[in-house]
């Protein structure tokens, strides 16, 4: 049987606060048998509060009310008699400029409705141009001009409207062009009695109307950003990414019985990764269009993260492939050595650590100042990886089908590897053409907030003037804000310090294999005095081979392997 002994070490940190659950209120009441199929399958009506999978729900119930409202404005120049005097039956093309343009975020609503306001002014300034002409020349002159004015736009524009670039930004707006050309050019052939000019101007003023009503209702009411989207969505797969990759490493280096008890790594992330090239060219195409906002300024690197999301899509794509080799033969891992499958979750840990550390650097938009202990640990991720091809190399894998499975998986370690480092360059990229600050401005900034709420306190005199209590009101919201940032960032860093626990994690009788959970260093023997005992420590400095490897499980793990020795 095999023993497991724990050590704890108290740290003033064992009560641990209770997470506060949700509550929610749903409803009780007899329902139609249509609901109750709802909440037979689980689906529950709740009030509060919005949960993540809701949030979805609500940004697409808001853009929904902003399309209403938009309507029920352009309405009203055929509900109102004295703006319906002004526009006439016109309003029109305002009601069907808010349907056509109107999108769910800011950047695709000012995107459609520039290239509508561009395409329009051309094609009926051009359309204005050739019909004024083919009238003043009349006769079977005005029938060739229009045709042969029709025909030459209508080719080139449609040629432009195929080339890359254009159609990338542009189509909207070259398709425009296109359909106000011939219907000004095409309508100037009926319209002897009136002034052509008048129509374009006329139509173009409500177009401008529904532009104007789309673009405020869109940008000043819940604005929805693509920015903020592609910004947030990039974020998320680097964690997404670690934790598929770690799972995989656990889950491959497990015995067979604990693979057959335990469940498996999901890598359903990685699967729908693979899928996101053309939803972030679109958003970082409406992106490019939005105004200055938040934290993204104009001429924000979008690029940037269009050449991110492509290598963490090969990333996923290597981490699918390595999930096909849980599927495969087990012999290759369950004839190697402990210290061999430990070498494998050490990389697994470490490269998983680098993938986290750079999503929390884009996260936060500051520059990363792990690079160098990102770098170590893939250079010691590497390391690790020679030695296990090295003991593989040597005995461990005999047969050639499984040496040709093992080879298989090694060779994928290093290409994760390499995509890692790439992906640790490519964020540095954006933190210098973006202008990432350092952590130590957050520090400078504090220190400022507070000498200036210190400064208003004591130099202002007890009767504060309204403005005075509303600018030392504002300091101090900016010092909290500030101090906030600072604690999550520390906590951040140190989340991983407060556990001192020692497992007995050995798989063998009559050995001991303790854990130490406190650090990610090379221990020495005066560290074996304090973590395991005197007695440990004399072990370690009189039979070192006795002892075994030591090796790092995890990324806040140290591991020390004792075996049966008779010496």
């Amino acid at each position: 049987m095999e023993s497991t002994h724990v050590i704890s070490i108290a740290n003033g940190e064992e009560n641990i606060a209770p997470k506060k659950s949700n509550k929610t209120f749903q409803f009780s009441l007899p329902l139609p048998p249509l609901f109750s199929r709802l909440r037979e399958n689980k689906i529950h009506f709740s009030l509060v509060p919005i949960t993540s999978l809701q949030k979805k729900d609500t940004r697409n119930i808001i853009h929904s009310i902003k399309v209403g409202v938009s309507l029920v404005l352009v309405s009203l120049l055929y509900l109102l008699d004295p703006l319906y005097e002004q526009v006439g039956e016109n309003a029109m093309w305002a009601i069907m400029t808010v349907v056509v343009i109107f999108e769910f975020s800011a950047g695709a609503t000012l995107g459609k409705g520039l290239n509508r306001g561009m395409g329009t002014i051309l094609g009926a300034g051009l359309g204005c141009m050739a019909a004024v002409l083919a009238q003043n020349l009349g006769g079977v002159s005005n029938l060739i001009i229009i045709g042969a004015s029709v025909f030459i736009f209508g080719t080139i524009a449609t040629y432009f409207r195929q080339l890359a670039s254009i159609k990338k930004r542009y189509d909207y707006g070259v398709m425009i062009f296109i359909l106000t050309f011939n219907l000004v050019v095409v309508s100037g052939v009926r319209t002897h009695d009136q002034n052509v000019w008048e129509i374009a101007r006329e139509r173009l003023s409500t177009i401008l109307m529904g532009f104007i009503v789309c673009v405020c209702v869109n940008l000043l009411v819940f604005p929805l950003w693509a920015s903020d989207e592609l910004h947030h969505s990039t974020v998320s797969r680097f964690q997404h990414l670690a934790n598929s990759f770690q799972g995989c490493m656990e889950e491959y280096v497990k015995l067979g019985s604990e693979k057959e008890n335990k469940p498996g790594a999901s890598f359903t992330v990685c699967k729908s990764l693979l899928d996101t090239k053309s939803k972030d060219e679109l958003l970082a195409n409406f992106a490019k269009w939005e105004p200055w906002h938040g934290k993204f300024g104009f001429s924000y690197p979008w690029e940037k993260y269009l050449k991110i999301g492509e290598v963490l899509r090969e990333l996923a794509a290597i981490i699918l492939a390595l999930g096909c080799c849980l599927e495969g033969s087990r012999e290759p891992i369950e004839s190697a050595q402990v210290s061999e499958r430990a070498q494998l979750v050490t990389i697994g840990s470490q490269i998983a650590w680098s993938l986290r550390e750079l999503g929390e650097s884009l996260k936060q938009m500051r520059k990363c100042e792990t690079e160098s202990e990102i770098s170590r640990k893939l250079k010691a991720a590497r390391e690790e990886l020679r030695l296990v091809i090295w003991a593989w190399k040597i005995g461990a894998i005999e047969k050639s089908s499984d040496a040709v499975e093992a080879s298989c998986f090694v060779f994928l370690l290093k290409e994760v590897v390499e995509k890692v480092e790439e992906l640790s360059n490519k964020v540095v990229e954006v933190g210098d053409v973006a202008g990432f600050r350092p952590h130590s401005t957050l520090q400078l900034r504090f220190v400022c907030c507070a000498y200036g709420v210190l400064l208003r306190v004591f130099q202002t005199p007890t009767s504060l003037p309204f403005y005075a209590t509303l600018e030392c009101t504002l300091q101090v919201t900016l010092l909290l804000t500030v101090y906030h940032t600072l604690l999550k960032n520390w906590r951040q860093r140190h989340q991983t310090e407060n556990n001192y626990d020692y497992y007995n994690i050995s798989p063998y009788p009559d050995a001991f294999a303790y854990g130490h959970a406190a650090c990610n260093l090379n221990l020495t023997p005066s560290d074996c005095e304090t973590c395991l005992g005197v007695a440990k420590t004399v072990m370690f400095s009189a039979c070192p081979r006795s002892i075994g490897v030591r090796t790092v499980l995890h990324d806040c793990t140290i591991r020390y392997e004792q075996y049966p020795f008779d010496d």
